[in-house]
């Protein structure tokens, strides 16, 4: 059923990374029932394609777009973002999901891992929300929306060694958000920024997006029985 407040976004384009399971795919079935065209993007596009093939079966009014992207690659980025500009003119809504952790620690990790997390959990979030504001920028769109799926890691370290880098990363998004949202203020832009936590992430998406374009929701941390804002 149609969301109230989610009409304007009908038929406009989301990208959602890593969408080839948990949050991520829950996050495009969500938009894609809500009448959006939605790229889902991810290093392997197998479950993505099966997820399309059922949004479509489902009758669902959107569109779900299977894209094969190496977040870890720049110049991946950088040509899905050039696809969706010459294929659906750009982007509106930018969800940044994709996330990798590995179990490596401060004392004994390995450098290859740490640049893995930082490179999917940092420097392709930053990528992605660049070009996805410059897509807005260029066409006018002073509406869109960008949302970064974050952990409570970004805000506690937890007595766990293995879990340590992992957590840096996801303070980093924390810190990233915020920025983000000073910058949109000084561009005097409209454009939006929220940063959400677990549980229920695709419900917080469509309540974020739903909500009125003047209204900012800046941070929301959902836990099984509470909502803070």
């Amino acid at each position: 059923m149609a969301r109230a407040g989610m009409e304007r976004w009908r038929d406009r384009l989301a990208l959602v990374t890593g969408a080839s399971g948990g949050i991520g795919a829950a996050v495009a079935r969500a938009l894609v029932q809500q009448g959006l065209k939605v790229v889902g993007c991810a290093r392997t596009v197998g479950n993505i394609e099966e997820l399309a093939a059922e949004c479509k079966s489902a009758g669902y009014p959107g569109t779900l777009i299977p894209f094969r992207c190496d977040l870890s690659n720049e110049e991946d980025i950088l040509s899905m973002f050039s696809a969706i500009r010459c294929q659906h003119s750009g982007v509106d809504i930018c969800i940044n999901n994709a996330g990798l952790a590995r179990p490596e620690t401060l004392l004994s990790g390995s450098t290859s891992g740490w640049k893995d997390m930082f490179n999917v959990n940092v420097l392709a979030l930053s990528i992605c929300t660049r070009e996805a504001y410059q897509s807005m920028k260029e066409r006018k769109v002073d509406d869109g929306h960008i949302i970064n799926i974050n952990s409570m890691s970004g805000h506690r370290v937890a007595p766990l060694s293995v879990a340590h880098f992992y957590s840096a990363t996801k303070y980093a998004v924390t810190s990233l958000t915020e920025g983000l949202r000073q910058e949109l203020r000084e561009a005097q832009t409209h454009i939006r920024a929220t940063c959400l936590k677990p549980e229920d992430v695709a419900e917080a998406v469509i309540y974020v997006l739903s909500t009125p374009p003047h209204v900012q929701i800046g941070d929301i941390q959902m836990r099984p029985t509470e909502q803070v804002t």
